[in-house]
């Protein structure tokens, strides 16, 4: 891993089922590691949830067992969003949360996310530390010290009464919405939230049957969830991803509002309320749109790297309360720890309800720029902007686009391939550019 782990990525540890270290056997030695880390302190208590894969039958009984041989507690609440597992992991004072889930991939694919006891990602020492005890013999407690496995019934409606709370208890009485549960973690606690509200709720994707997880629907496919607002004549749909963290919005005319424009919605309505002062937190990808917006609101966006930890670590820095991705990943950290699409959509249904606007109206004051992306293979690993070519191909798309454009070389953390983004006002100039420096990095590279 380029952050010096063995396993933990940005986000955890994420693979094809029976591929690498996605096996039952890692996970049990992974729960081991995990219990003898979180233990040390006295007898460790554990949170496990999971989203609707059918993997993660055999992963929560693994994890299950290496917990219970370190002599750590689990409480089990079954199929859970990733931020419910962080609520819940709080609420029960316990030393972790564990999320098995590969968010918005595919079935086959599955994976472990780790929360802090105050429901935040682990710090990297204790990672650090899992992946030491991972190196160790796995050693058996004596029986009178085995961790015990309990389910806990109420978990759900716990986190449905947590997502309200975070809205003040809105008000959606004479609203119709779709909600597009991806056939995942949200499909049960999600429609029970905006019908408890007094919303009229229409619902796709919530027939989970461990195979169906993120195809073609969800947050990452948003045309079914277009096409139903329209059937249904609804005012705005609602899509998660397959691990609730992430969300996608659906205007009255079918149109998708992505994460930058949710921000611009969020940012606008906190600005108005005094939560927000100075600015947000978003990634290198943020749309240079939204950045526009907020300068005439007098607000700053702060880029930091691509994935939901490096702006946990922004608005942490900054004591800023709201950040996120365009991917739709938003941390509302006034009301919540992490990246909730529960609690995000519920905060932009305040937004409009106290600006009576409609979700069009309300995106309308940001205009997103035209963004391209190339992806230039590498031949190896090389710093492209090191290079002298690419250096000078980038001063002459800079001077080019001037103040209404930007450019970003981003090389890929998982493929060998650098990514060219270009984006500003004028498509036509967009794409020219994009095709000009992307085509120098080749050549640039190709001359190694």
């Amino acid at each position: 891993m380029s952050n010096g782990k063995k396993y933990f990525g940005t986000d955890g540890i994420r693979g094809e089922v029976g591929q690498g270290v996605i096996t039952p056997e890692f996970f049990l030695k992974l729960g081991w590691a995990a219990g003898r880390v979180f233990s040390r302190a006295g007898k460790g208590k554990i949170v496990i949830g999971k989203d609707t894969r059918i993997s993660g039958y055999m992963f929560e009984s693994a994890l299950e067992s290496g917990l219970a041989a370190a002599g750590c507690d689990s409480l089990l609440v079954g199929p859970m969003p990733t931020p419910g597992v962080a609520y819940l992991t709080r609420a029960f004072h316990a030393d972790a949360g564990i999320v098995i889930s590969a968010s918005h991939n595919p079935f086959y694919d599955n994976g472990i996310k780790f929360f802090a006891a105050d429901g935040t990602k682990l710090p990297d020492d204790i990672e650090f530390a899992i992946e030491a005890e991972l190196d160790a013999v796995l050693q058996t407690v004596p029986s009178s010290e085995l961790g015990k496995a309990r389910r806990i019934e109420d978990a759900s409606g716990r986190y449905i009464e947590f997502c309200k709370s975070t809205s003040g208890y809105l008000n959606l009485d004479g609203m119709h919405i779709v909600l597009d549960c991806a056939h995942g973690a949200t499909y049960d606690v999600a429609p029970k939230v905006f019908r408890e509200l007094g919303a009229t709720v229409h619902v796709i994707g919530a027939a989970p049957d461990g195979l169906n997880i993120n195809d073609q629907i969800g947050s990452t496919h948003p045309a079914a969830l277009q096409k139903a607002v329209l059937e249904q004549n609804a005012q705005l749909g609602i899509a998660f991803d397959g691990d609730g963290d992430r969300l996608l919005m659906v205007d009255q005319e079918g149109q998708a509002v992505d994460g930058d424009e949710l921000l611009f919605i969020l940012a606008k309505h906190l600005q108005g309320k005094g939560v927000i002062r100075q600015g947000i937190v978003g990634t290198l990808m943020t749309n240079l749109g939204l950045e526009v917006a907020l300068r005439k609101l007098d607000l700053e966006l702060i880029r930091a790297n691509v994935g939901d930890r490096y702006v946990m670590e922004q608005l942490n820095t900054r004591a800023w309360p709201l950040g996120g991705e365009n991917s739709g990943h938003i941390v509302c950290k006034h009301v919540t720890t992490t990246g909730d699409g529960i609690v995000a959509a519920l905060q932009v249904l305040c937004a409009l309800r106290d600006s009576d606007q409609t979700l069009a109206q309300a995106k309308s004051g940001m205009r997103k720029y035209p963004q391209v992306m190339i992806n230039v293979k590498l031949p190896q690993r090389v710093d492209v902007l090191a290079l002298p070519a690419v250096q000078s191909a980038m001063a002459q798309a800079e001077q080019v686009l001037a103040e209404t454009g930007r450019v970003l070389l981003r090389p890929s953390g998982t493929e060998p391939v650098v990514r060219v983004m270009v984006e500003g006002e004028d498509i036509t100039t967009v794409k020219a550019v994009c095709k000009t420096l992307a085509s120098a990095v080749s050549a640039a590279v190709a001359n190694l």
